[in-house]
């Protein structure tokens, strides 16, 4: 028998030898495109069960001082801090100092849940309906630089308003994940950092793994980077405000002890495992895509979990899947190096179901103007689509946007991710849009009315030329070029406006209209624009050239 275990051993080492090999040029190819010498980089980990497959690094670690990446090198990992926090919570549940079921109030008796019961399960899940952004209080450069104790934190947001009754929907929530943060720290009595390095870091060895503190001097550390035209280093926002949501630093090889240890049962049972791994529901049955702390997703119908992060100068990725018992983790030192499309490329072809490139075809204008607008979708989130030289972009509520590549004049994919929009038509007029992302689909439920454009004689245009004054130091500038009309705001670069009425015209680059007002003899005298809702009266400041 231990012959025959000896040569099965020996056959998957040369398997694992020769199937890194067969990795290598391509994830070096990927890898050095993506995180070129001269810039900030990233190191990355592939492995098979505990054979690790591929690690490398590539780019800077600090770019003032010309380090290279090395592959030991400590990163802020951002959100994957989530899945610990999660662990720590089934930690203490199984020790019978906490329950999924408890009361937020159970530990926090002025949190003003108004009546309704928060759960620690709500919490970990994503659907307390707790508000997941700053409202009410301002979060200012001065407030992001801020050291508070949790506690002051806590109090500085829980005065946000809710965003649902728990349970009713899933939205992606930091707050929470800093409540269960400190919740660890009431029941423990002990800090969140020395919880999670006494009963994780320590037991698995993981010697290079930290609570971040930017004042600790931490060896190997990467320094974060930033990109806006030219690489700064990153913002400095105070380590205090992240605890359990975000809070931790490691690097590829301490994750894989992670979860090597956490699989194989070191730190909490198989029950609470199969927990954290399941893909919750919300109160209508609907899976939320979401266990706890992980993402549940699948490659071409592997199943996954996984968590990407994202902070200030650093982007992070880390997938795990379990029928063929594969780990795969990209780290970056830049706000730029998104590493999550790469990651899952990376992870599809250790697993033998490569994606394939998609076809993209050249789509026309006229037909791709008219899905401009902003979609809202079931669980309140919005996302706007704008129209730039003919490129249609996809807006996210951070300001970022991403460029759709057409697969036709309705079906588009996002530049550089797996996402997939189908814009619908319904009765001739109604908008929906679908988007897809791997196991995920999202239909927008609030319908989009679409606008068409009408002709007008360049006579008709002229009266509309002249600036219109909306506030005492911001005017918007109507203008007329070749029978074109345009529009420009104070310090901004004019955008051409469309007429679908003789007096209404609508942005295709912008989900906004303006109306003109005239007077007795039909001349412009004032003007109205719309936006997000919101209108803005504007009164003719001097007369266009009529010419």
């Amino acid at each position: 028998m231990k012959q025959w275990t000896f040569l099965f051993a020996c056959l998957l080492s040369l398997f694992c030898s020769a199937y890194a090999q067969d990795l290598e040029p391509t994830l070096d190819a990927w890898l050095t495109a993506k995180y070129p010498a001269e810039g900030p980089g990233a190191a990355a980990l592939v492995a098979r069960g505990g054979e690790v497959l591929y690690h490398k690094a590539f780019g800077m670690a600090n770019l003032e001082l010309d380090v290279p990446m090395r592959t030991d090198m400590v990163f802020r990992i951002a959100s994957i801090s989530k899945q610990f926090t999660a662990i720590c919570i089934l930690m203490l549940a199984e020790r019978g100092q906490l329950s999924l079921d408890d009361d937020l109030i159970e530990y926090l008796p002025d949190y003003p849940t108004e009546g309704q019961h928060i759960s620690l399960r709500h919490l970990l899940t994503h659907t307390s309906g707790i508000s997941r952004s700053f409202t009410l209080n301002p979060w200012d450069a001065n407030i992001r630089r801020h050291d508070f104790s949790p506690k002051e934190f806590i109090d500085y947001f829980k005065i946000e308003p809710k965003s649902f009754a728990p349970g009713e929907y899933y939205q992606y929530n930091n707050f929470g994940y800093f409540l269960l943060g400190h919740i660890v720290e009431l029941v423990s009595g002990m800090s969140y950092g020395d919880f999670v390095a006494q009963n994780i870091f320590e037991p698995l060895g993981m010697t290079n793994s930290y609570e971040a503190h930017d004042t600790d001097l931490v060896k190997n550390r990467a320094y974060g980077y930033e990109f806006y035209g030219t690489y700064e280093n990153k913002t400095y926002v105070s380590p205090s405000q992240a605890l359990g949501a975000g809070s931790l630093m490691s690097t590829v090889e301490d994750l894989h002890r992670w979860y090597r240890g956490l699989l194989s049962g070191k730190l909490v049972s198989q029950e609470s495992l199969d927990l954290a791994f399941t893909n919750h529901i919300r109160n209508d049955g609907e899976k939320i895509n979401y266990g706890f702390g992980w993402f549940i997703n699948e490659i071409n119908g592997s199943p996954t979990v996984e968590h990407a992060g994202g902070d200030h100068g650093f982007r992070v990725d880390a997938l795990y899947l379990p029928d063929e018992e594969v780990f795969v983790a990209v780290f970056s030192n830049c706000s730029c190096g998104e590493p999550r499309p790469l990651s899952t490329k990376i992870a599809a072809l250790a697993i033998g179901k490569p994606y394939t490139e998609p076809t993209l075809v050249a789509a026309q204008a006229e037909e791709i103007g008219r899905w401009v607008g902003k979609y809202t979708f079931a669980d309140g989130s919005s996302r706007r689509v704008t129209l730039k030289d003919d490129q249609l972009y996809w807006a996210l509520p951070n300001g970022t946007e991403r460029a759709m590549g057409p697969l036709s004049n309705h079906q588009f994919v996002l530049e550089n991710t797996f996402t997939h929009i189908d814009f619908r038509m319904e009765n001739d007029s109604l908008i929906y849009v679908e988007v897809k992302n791997r196991i995920s689909l999202k239909t927008s439920t609030k319908p989009y009315t679409p606008r068409y454009e009408i002709g007008l004689p360049e006579t008709d245009l002229t009266k509309f030329v002249g600036r219109y004054q909306l506030f005492p130091e911001f005017h918007i500038t109507i203008a007329l070029d070749q029978g074109q009309l345009t529009a420009a705001g104070t310090g901004q670069d004019p955008l051409p406006i469309f007429p679908e009425s003789p007096t209404r015209f609508f942005f295709k680059a912008l989900d906004s209209h303006i109306d003109f007002l005239l007077d007795d003899m039909g001349d412009s005298v004032a003007l109205e624009i719309t936006q997000d809702g919101a209108t803005y009266p504007g009164t003719r400041a001097e007369q266009g050239d009529k010419e």
